[in-house]
């Protein structure tokens, strides 16, 4: 009995050592300006087949991308170099017949010309990777390490990470399984790297692109302010290094990472120049460093909300299948909340701009269709097939987590700092919830919600099942009352009509027709070419200046061609809305009340952290 239980445990071992056999990927560049990587992986093993597959989709973003698609010149071999046969098995598998070896070598090419932050860039000057559309690893799912090796262009001198670089080598890095692996982009190239230090922790700022209109070492002084602010809120940081990867291309977004983040902006984004204001905004202009510093802010505190305190429902990761779950409300929603809020308290935006970003929010949501349609929880949970997927249709049905979960965020601060006299507020919620349930497990939605009770000390659970499962409109009066505030909300001239157009080779085409709205009621379709208003041509450029000759009540005849077709459609305009979403269109502003208390101004500085 004892030779068996020996023998066991030694097969049990062996298992286990095998399991963790790192797999061993070299990266090569031999013609970057195709916008093509080859990946050569040495794989484990040791069994008659072996499949492998790639991620269908990147955390973080919610939505099947199908990364297989740009996959090309699939072959495996023997460690001594004999072909082997494959197959694929499914859209993002591959099927060997590896005949009992301990190890094949696959080889493949990758297709990279997608510059969002959820996919993979290769060009003549630099390259910036992700883990999803570029790494294949074993349909087992045991967990093992990983070794990603680069080899360079001649014209390219660096490269980093958030994973570990090997000691010794320059350009290879380890990872711990392939969590971290999805989870840790690989940028390589020419760029300046603006290095600084918080807490003891090195950080580094790649700006991929900077030149004349970037201020690389100002842009670098700003982020590690906002590190800061995020490192006194929750009482340090949790990583060894961490990397923004700021590519400088003239695009947009941004996606957080475990110790990372990839930023997409314009080389005018870190200038002093201002932009027009946005609608609800009372004039108030956004200067374009403020926009870029509060996506920095945003993406960096996902470094706590969303990578270590998340939905229990986001992992395990599912990498082949959509991962649901109904809180991104928060996950995303607070984000947006706490990154404007971060940048007042670190002494990079003024109050007024704070204010400025919140109304942005609210006008938002109070002038979406869909607010009245989809509740914060469906919205959340079905984001895989409508949040990134939208149509023509989807402001009448949908919102977007992010901004009514920004409102959220703000509603519930103020009712916790009502509730305890300014003794507690949301940023004790969301650090007692990260020393709770920051782990591998995550939260459910009752642990998230008992977590905001116990730091109001008051039971909130009729309130979260109000805000979040139904589409009854926000009250925002406790709010205001707290802080000193108020909102002033005016009506805007019919001047669209409900209707957003385009200007197409000249032809003013209709792209979006909101509900309730005169466009709405009278049968105006998306695609209709607006021709004439009242037997007279109206030129592209003339819609909204013409609409505001009618007064109020007026019936027009509006001439469209649909499908080549020309109809007459009769059309009444109206400042309000028919159906019950209320007046057709405000300006939502919130801004300090002129006859504030003591009080509330003791309030609004505690909030501001003033």
């Amino acid at each position: 009995m004892r030779l068996i239980k020996q023998l066991s445990l030694f097969v049990f071992l062996c298992i286990v050592g095998f399991a963790q056999e790192a797999i061993q990927y070299t990266v090569r560049f031999p013609a970057p300006h195709t916008h093509y990587l080859e990946v050569e992986a040495s794989v484990p093993a040791g069994a008659p087949r072996v499949e492998l597959f790639m991620a269908v989709w990147t955390p973080g973003s919610y939505l099947v991308r199908e990364y297989a698609r740009n996959v090309e010149a699939f072959e495996a071999r023997t460690a001594a170099g004999a072909p082997l046969k494959w197959t694929k098995s499914r859209k993002n598998r591959w099927l060997i017949e590896a005949g009992g070896a301990a190890r094949i070598t696959v080889r493949y090419k990758v297709y990279a010309r997608e510059s969002s932050v959820q996919g993979n860039w290769v060009d003549a000057g630099f390259a910036m990777l992700n883990g999803a559309p570029n790494f294949m690893t074993v349909v087992n799912g045991e967990k093992r390490p990983y070794e990603v090796k680069l080899e360079l262009p001649a014209a390219w001198a660096k490269s980093i990470s958030g994973m570990k670089r090997k000691a010794g080598e320059a350009h290879t890095y380890l990872a711990e399984d392939f969590d971290e692996l999805l989870d840790c982009p690989i940028y390589a190239g020419n760029a300046p790297i603006h290095e600084f230090e918080v807490m003891g922790k090195r950080h580094y700022l790649v700006n991929e692109g900077e030149g004349p209109m970037w201020d690389g070492p100002a842009s670098a002084r700003d982020v590690k302010r906002v590190v800061e602010e995020f490192a006194r809120m929750f009482g340090g940081l949790p990583y060894d290094h961490y990397v923004f990867f700021n590519m400088i291309i003239e695009s947009g977004g941004g996606l957080e990472h475990k110790n990372s983040t990839w930023l997409n902006a314009s080389r005018w984004a870190y200038g002093n120049d201002a932009d027009p204001a946005p609608p609800g905004t009372g004039g108030a202009r956004a200067p374009s460093r403020h926009r870029w510093l509060n996506l920095v802010s945003h993406e960096f505190f996902h470094t706590w909300n969303v990578k270590r305190l998340r939905p229990a429902a986001l992992g395990p990761f599912d990498y082949e299948n959509e991962n649901y779950t109904t809180d991104l409300w928060m996950a995303e929603g607070f984000t947006s909340y706490y990154g404007p809020l971060a940048l007042k308290r670190a002494g990079l935006a003024s109050q007024t701009r704070l204010l400025t970003d919140i109304s942005s929010a609210i006008h938002t949501l109070q002038n979406t269709p869909g607010r009245l349609v989809q509740s914060m929880e469906d919205s959340s949970f079905n984001t895989w097939i409508k949040a990134y997927r939208p149509n023509e249709n989807s402001v009448n049905t949908a919102i977007s987590y992010y901004t009514k979960g920004e409102v959220i965020g703000f509603l519930l601060d103020a009712k916790i700092r009502k509730l305890t006299r300014n003794a507690k507020s949301l940023d004790d919620a969301m650090v007692l919830a990260y020393q709770r349930y920051g782990g591998e497990r995550g939260f459910t939605p009752q642990e998230w919600r008992a977590v905001c009770s116990e730091v109001a000390g008051a039971d909130l659970t009729a309130w979260f099942a109000k805000v979040l499962g139904t589409t009854e409109e926000l009250d925002y009066t406790e709010a205001l009352d707290w802080y000193g505030l108020r909102l002033v909300v005016s009506g805007l001239p019919p001047t669209t009509a409900g209707l957003t157009t385009r200007i197409d080779s000249g032809r003013l085409v209709v792209t979006t027709v909101e509900r309730d709205t005169p466009g709405w009621h009278a049968g105006i379709n998306v695609d209709d070419e607006i021709i004439a208003i009242n037997g007279i041509r109206v030129r592209a450029t003339e819609w909204p200046a013409r609409l505001q000759r009618y007064p109020d009540g007026a019936r027009l005849q509006i001439l469209v061609a649909r499908r080549d077709e020309l109809k007459a459609i009769e059309m009444q305009l109206s400042r309000q809305r028919a159906g019950e979403s209320g007046w057709r269109r405000h300006s939502w502003v919130l801004e300090v009340r002129p006859d504030t208390t003591r009080e509330q101004q003791g309030n609004l500085r505690a909030w501001l952290r003033e």
